[in-house]
């Protein structure tokens, strides 16, 4: 198998071929059957890759939290199926989330990052709001210091690349809200995110844990602006 120590490069070829195969064999019989290839390609290598990313993700933000564990920052491949039409036992990619806050969850931004064979999506935010932040948020965009620092976080991630400001579900405002017309437009969402979606090539070559942190760095103005506004 290739080099997944602490001096973490990038994922094997193994990883690759693990995600390739749940895919095609999304089945418990053949999980078991190669239950030493994810050890070694899923675990063993998501492992490293947190510790790589650790002390990168701390230079962004002190306060982040990046454990090297399955129900970690390393997501679990079993399915959660009891409410799903789809009932496929496993995930088909490998999802990582770095958080902040006392407690792991989605309640405060984070980075994320999904590796699939074809592709890997990173980002920064809070996917979704629950009902208390999302009435934060929303006084957060009309309020003239926080709401134009939003802009101004917004301005400096898509200054930095080809970065999705993402979560606009909405297509009315909500009732009672009224922003300046400059930033009116965020009244639409309900979460903010920072994303770009990269071949899923650059996670098995070298240098993947550092350009996670490029992207990671690039898109934090959001997550920075939600951890302060918030």
């Amino acid at each position: 198998m290739g080099r997944v120590s602490a001096q973490f490069e990038h994922f094997p070829e193994e990883t690759r071929q693990f995600l390739v195969g749940i895919a095609d064999h999304n089945e418990k019989a053949w999980f078991e059957e190669n239950r030493a290839l994810y050890d070694t390609s899923y675990v063993e290598a998501g492992k490293a890759f947190v510790q790589a990313m650790a002390p990168r993700l701390k230079a962004i933000s002190p306060e982040v939290h990046a454990e090297p564990r399955i129900n970690g920052s390393i997501m679990r491949v079993n399915r959660d199926v009891r409410f799903s039409k789809d009932k496929r036992a496993y995930k088909t990619h490998l999802d990582f989330w770095f958080w902040h806050g006392e407690k792991k969850g989605w309640a405060n931004p984070g980075f994320y990052l999904r590796i699939t064979p074809d592709q890997v999506l990173l980002g920064t935010g809070m996917h979704h709001f629950d009902k208390d932040t999302l009435d934060s948020f929303r006084h957060a965009v009309v309020l003239p210091r926080s709401g134009k620092a939003l802009q101004a976080a917004i301005t400096a991630v898509r200054a930095a690349g080809a970065y999705e400001i993402g979560e606009k579900t909405r297509k009315r405002p909500p009732r009672g809200f009224e922003a300046d017309p400059d930033r009116a437009e965020y009244l639409l969402f309900e979460g903010l995110t920072a994303t770009i979606t990269l071949p899923g090539a650059v996670a098995f070559a070298p240098g993947f844990a550092d350009l996670c942190a490029q992207h990671f760095a690039a898109t934090w103005p959001i997550g920075q602006w939600l951890k302060t506004e918030l």
